[in-house]
């Protein structure tokens, strides 16, 4: 502590004061108010908080899947990190895994049921399912098979179809296709509106032996 009077470092303290060796003034320690110290530490937490709130309200979402309808990919239980600002300046594409709302959970009012799905269906496109494989066609008619690498836990099988997806909407399905609910089970709608999207699925943060990136396919 510097001395109030010539600056000096040179000082010692004594008998709840401070004397200057230099030029023998002496003044008084001064010590913070019990309600100053407890504002000093909890500062730094309500900061740390309030932006942990922000991040998680307008930047990442996370969510833990309860179920295995995205094995091998995600196992039950996982807990997954999803960019809320991904979609902000591109369109969600085909392959990827997003968290979004459940079209039949929205319909009964309750909008804090998360699903996990994987994009296989963009706006204008055609799904076909014929014995568990799945056909794409574009406006134009042109068909392509979807990719099937990431679907290890089972074999697909069934019919489903034709599903013709409406503008501003995706078609979505588990990789687990025997054991998942998704586009071709639900009640009120086969598809997910954009609006209802959270965020495209980034990382898994656990367990904490698997964190890492999930593979979305381009």
């Amino acid at each position: 502590m510097k001395c109030e009077k010539c600056k000096s470092k040179n000082n010692k303290e004594e008998n709840g004061k401070f004397i200057c060796e230099d030029c023998g003034a002496e003044f008084e320690i001064k010590k913070n108010s019990p309600l100053k110290e407890t504002l000093d530490f909890l500062l730094p937490i309500i900061i740390a908080l309030i932006v942990a709130m922000l991040l998680k309200t307008f930047v990442f979402a996370n969510a833990v899947v309860p179920t295995g309808s995205m094995l091998n990919t995600i196992q039950e239980g996982d807990r997954v990190i999803a960019s809320r600002i991904e979609y902000n300046w591109s369109d969600p594409e085909r392959y990827d895994i997003i968290i979004f709302k459940a079209p039949d959970e929205v319909a009964k009012g309750n909008e804090k049921e998360f699903y996990v799905k994987r994009i296989i269906g963009l706006p204008g496109e055609t799904i076909t399912i014929v014995n568990g494989v799945v056909y794409i066609a574009d406006a134009n008619g042109n068909t392509q098979q979807a990719r099937d690498e990431f679907i290890t836990a089972c074999t697909p099988t069934g019919n489903f179809g034709p599903y013709v997806v409406p503008e501003d909407s995706y078609f979505v399905m588990g990789d687990n296709r025997e054991s998942s609910i998704d586009s071709r089970y639900w009640l009120t709608t086969n598809y997910v509106k954009r609006d209802l999207i959270i965020g495209k699925v980034k990382f898994r943060y656990y367990p904490f032996n698997t964190f890492g990136k999930l593979d979305n396919f381009e």
